[in-house]
């Protein structure tokens, strides 16, 4: 590999330069702007440079019209890096159209030759800044987002955290609905945390796992002699929950006949152990959650109808992952900065081809399957940036065929501005705000992907 490098120091930064042949003077130039410069010459060479360099700024000559159609879009695609790119190009080159539309897409600024180094230096630091001010906006959005433990920046997301925090105030009892792996605990644990009982005892008790003969000790507890093996009193764990927080979770999992049982307790606020004849006051608050449709179950006969609707006071709606698609980077990164300590080899980052197939995935276990994977990636990963495979998600499938990445990353998105467009009634400018890029950029998507606004809302 033909890389030419300045020595690090901790007040530098650093750049790549593709260039076809090597530039002393560009290097030199650059090195009394105060920059660590790696040239390369190739795809190859750059990505390898960006996989084990902290680079945020790249500069690529462009030296014909031929050149800037195919290469920029490889170079975007293949370098593994989040770069801000700078197109070195002649003022000819600036006639042709299809050259200006690729620049204008795929790259940050251009300097024309021969190039002005005063405007280049000014250039260089403002794709630098842009690309730092970006990072720094990620680690906002990470720390801001982990209120409550709730993470990500979507609308969807914010009106959670707004209902937890609206309903920490009451003691109101809670419904949360949601798919598996939705943070239906999590969120139970945060109304608890915020409100007047938070440093009261809460207790979590999963209906769905427990055996139907043992449901009733479990929940209201026992007197010793109650029945065979009964040796002690043991308390139950409404009556452990006293004064805090008692969270049912898969209530829909509970049988008829403790249905009753429960809707009595909530009723009169107390509880008698089995085998006992003393009734104990309960002063707590009831959490309950279900991945299942109650309504259903209530039309259903299975569940019944007036504990429906005393469970249901506040009912709590947690989305799941694909219908919050902005989330799912800010996810992936807080999870990767959680277990970072876990990793074994020098992994430093999610390559981009990476974060467009987990955008693309459907996550049907949600954030639960998203952790696991990034983790897991965590650990296996073998290279500086976690890939495709290493997450398992190498076998992106549309209608049973696969697809390239570059069709996965032009479905990607296809399918997130439509997304958004619809979410937002056709609004650009709103849309832009939330994928957190220009109007002009996702006017350049639209025509690209041929997207109405109107028909993407009615899509």
């Amino acid at each position: 590999m033909n890389v030419e490098k300045k020595a690090h120091s901790n007040c530098r930064r650093s750049l790549v330069y593709i260039a076809t042949k090597s530039q002393p003077e560009m290097v030199r130039r650059l090195d009394e702007l105060g920059w660590n410069t790696f040239i390369a010459e190739n795809l190859r060479q750059a990505n390898d440079i960006c996989c084990n360099q902290n680079i945020s700024v790249g500069l690529v000559e462009i030296t014909d019209p031929e050149m800037a159609a195919k290469f920029l879009p490889q170079l975007v695609n293949v370098v593994e890096s989040d770069l801000n790119w700078i197109a070195l190009i002649s003022p000819l080159q600036l006639q042709h159209s299809e050259t200006l539309h690729t620049i204008s897409q795929f790259c940050y600024d251009f300097v024309t030759t021969p190039i002005p180094f005063d405007r280049l230096a000014v250039t260089i630091g403002r794709a630098h800044g842009m690309r730092m001010l970006a990072k720094k906006k990620n680690e906002i959005d990470c720390a801001a987002s982990a209120q409550f433990g709730i993470i990500g920046s979507s609308n969807a997301i914010k009106a959670v955290r707004r209902s937890i925090a609206t309903f920490a105030a009451s003691d109101a009892p809670v419904l949360i609905v949601g798919e598996t792996g939705t943070g239906k605990e999590l969120a139970a644990s945060a109304i608890h945390a915020l409100s007047r009982r938070g440093k009261s005892p809460l207790v979590a008790v999963n209906c769905g796992a427990l055996q139907a003969s043992l449901i009733q000790s479990e929940l209201f507890g026992y007197e010793k002699g109650a029945f065979t093996g009964a040796d002690r009193r043991v308390i139950g764990k409404l009556e452990a929950a006293n004064t805090g927080t008692i969270f049912l979770d898969e209530i829909g999992e509970l049988p008829p006949e403790q249905q009753v049982n429960l809707l009595r307790v909530l009723q009169e606020h107390r509880v008698q152990r089995v085998g006992g004849h003393v009734e104990v006051k309960l002063d707590l608050r009831v959490i309950a959650a279900t991945n299942a449709d109650l309504e259903q179950a209530v039309q259903d006969g299975r569940f019944r109808e007036d504990l429906y609707y005393r469970l249901n006071v506040l009912l709590l709606s947690l989305p799941p992952l694909r219908d919050r698609i902005e989330d799912i980077e800010i996810l992936a990164h807080y999870t990767f900065k959680i277990y970072f300590h876990e990793r074994i080899k020098n992994v430093r980052d999610f390559s981009q081809d990476a974060l467009t197939a987990m955008r693309l995935h459907t996550w049907p276990g949600n954030v639960r399957e998203l952790i696991n994977r990034v983790r897991r990636a965590l650990i296996t990963c073998e290279r500086p940036l976690i890939g495709v495979d290493d997450l398992g998600l190498d076998s992106l499938v549309v209608n049973g065929t696969a697809r390239s990445l570059n069709d996965a990353r032009s479905r990607a998105e296809y399918e997130l501005a439509c997304q958004i467009l619809r979410q937002t009634g056709g609004n650009v400018s709103e849309a832009a705000r939330r994928l957190n890029v220009t109007r002009a950029t996702l006017y350049r998507l639209i025509r690209k992907y041929d997207i109405s606004p109107g028909a993407a809302v009615l899509h």
